[in-house]
């Protein structure tokens, strides 16, 4: 069978990549009963001590209608505290409470532990050549990348079907 796109599917590589790398890190998690998205944001917490939502959704990449349910459950387990901001009530900062901190202080080492743990196992200048690559990656997308011209008229594959239930009647 020829292959009709030369290019490798990037996307999937990275998906695939980045499930390799968090396999490693979600016994961890498990372990202390976190999701990835609420470990992501207690690190960029940790990092950043203070952020409004919709930072922490670009530094988390968790979609901003997930996040205002995500940020309640943490706040419900006192793992965040949010307040609003002096000057505009309708801004809020979302920072780590007592016990995001304390938790924090416990990641941490197993967390560097397993990072060590996969250096060695990969090579430490191969996991530095990648992280450099990817930064730069995501920084070269940020300029300018033309976009191809698409065909005037779309061939669509599917549609949504969408039916009303009248009466009864189906």
């Amino acid at each position: 069978m020829r292959k009709r796109i030369a290019h490798r599917n990037l996307p999937q590589v990275f998906l695939k990549a980045r499930d390799c790398l968090m396999a490693h890190f979600r016994p961890i998690l498990n372990h202390f009963g976190l999701t990835e998205q609420q470990w992501r944001i207690l690190r960029v917490l940790d990092e950043h001590e203070q952020l409004e939502p919709r930072e922490i959704c670009t530094l988390c990449q968790i979609l901003s209608p997930s996040m205002a349910g995500v940020l309640a459950r943490m706040e419900d387990m006192q793992l965040i505290r949010r307040s609003r901001i002096e000057g505009d009530q309708r801004r809020v900062l979302v920072q780590l409470a007592e016990k995001g901190d304390q938790l924090m202080a416990e990641l941490a080492p197993l967390v560097e532990a397993q990072y060590r743990e996969i250096e060695r196992a990969v090579g430490t200048q191969l996991f530095a050549d990648l992280s450099m690559a990817m930064e730069a990656f995501i920084a070269a997308d940020s300029q300018s990348v033309e976009r191809i011209v698409l065909p005037a008229k779309a061939r669509v594959v599917a549609r949504r079907r969408v039916t009303k239930d009248v009466a009864g009647g189906g």
